[in-house]
């Protein structure tokens, strides 16, 4: 898999290097030829699963997906533009996307025991379509995510919260899973997207943390120190931002975060399951 970056940057002054307001792409977006080419480059053994109706219906799914992926990557854009008008302030430094790759779907259908079938992926799989936003404060982070999720044409599936409740091992983000609708010739769709809101400072944590967990050779008590390193790095970061919060609250009026925002979250998305019990009744 594979992910875009896009840079937000505030309008109405010149733009510096880190600043220009563009998509710098990580990688090529998932093409119809691309998904073929990878899904016949698939072992024997998972080959034997997929018959060509299958292959046709996974590449129109791909589409799909791709398609709710920029629909929620353009309402934060323009939601970031909004800020910037009402309070002169950007909240979203910048947002990376990706799909995940039938190889990665694949491995997560057989850690689950479940079938290699197109609709396994629809009915089990909500993170096939991924935006990761990266806010500058934490006040950002669930101002955005409230605004986002009080727009009347998306649903929300469902809500961890790490940043109030970190994992065990320091990792914070906000992970929201919405539906939202695609159009096409014949409708529209609803389809998931898991969004990671974080901050800057979460970020680089959680990309350093991911470094050391997946792709280093270390021995067992090399990894075992860095990660205590990186659990005492995770709650010095915190502390960092609530100081750095509390500067940048005294001299902006936007947004704040606000108490209630876990019992809110958490009535949308029963409003969202209400809403998909009644369309299939």
């Amino acid at each position: 898999m594979s992910w875009s970056t896009v840079a937000v940057g505030e309008p109405g002054r010149p733009r510096t290097i880190w600043e220009a307001n563009v998509i710098l792409e990580r990688g090529s977006a998932i093409n119809t030829s691309e998904l073929r080419q990878r899904l016949a480059a698939l072992d024997e053994e998972h080959k034997a699963q997929l018959t060509t109706d299958d292959i046709i219906e996974f590449v129109d799914l791909m589409q799909v997906y791709e398609g709710a992926m920029r629909e929620i990557s353009t309402k934060l854009e323009v939601l970031d533009s909004e800020f910037q008008v009402q309070f002169s302030h950007n909240p979203i430094h910048h947002m990376e996307r990706r799909l995940k790759s039938p190889n990665s779907l694949i491995g997560k259908l057989e850690r689950r025991q479940l079938p290699i079938t197109v609709e396994s992926v629809r009915d089990h799989i909500f993170d096939v379509a991924g935006v990761r936003v990266i806010c500058n404060y934490r006040d950002d982070v669930y101002s955005v995510s409230r605004y986002l999720s009080d727009q009347s044409d998306i649903q929300v599936l469902r809500v961890k919260d790490y940043i109030r409740g970190p994992k065990q091992n320091g990792y914070r983000s906000l992970h929201i899973i919405y539906a939202v609708p695609v159009f096409l010739t014949s409708g529209p769709h609803y389809t998931p997207v898991e969004v990671q809101f974080r901050t800057i400072a979460m970020d680089y944590w959680a990309s350093l943390e991911h470094q050391l967990r997946y792709k280093s050779d270390l021995p067992d008590s090399r990894l075992a120190e860095h990660s205590q390193t990186l659990l005492d790095c995770a709650r010095s970061l915190q502390n960092i931002e609530v100081q750095m919060q509390s500067i940048h609250r005294d001299i902006s009026g936007s947004p704040q975060e606000q108490e209630g925002d876990d019992e809110r979250l958490e009535r949308l998305r029963s409003e969202g399951k209400e809403q998909r019990r009644a369309a299939t009744e």
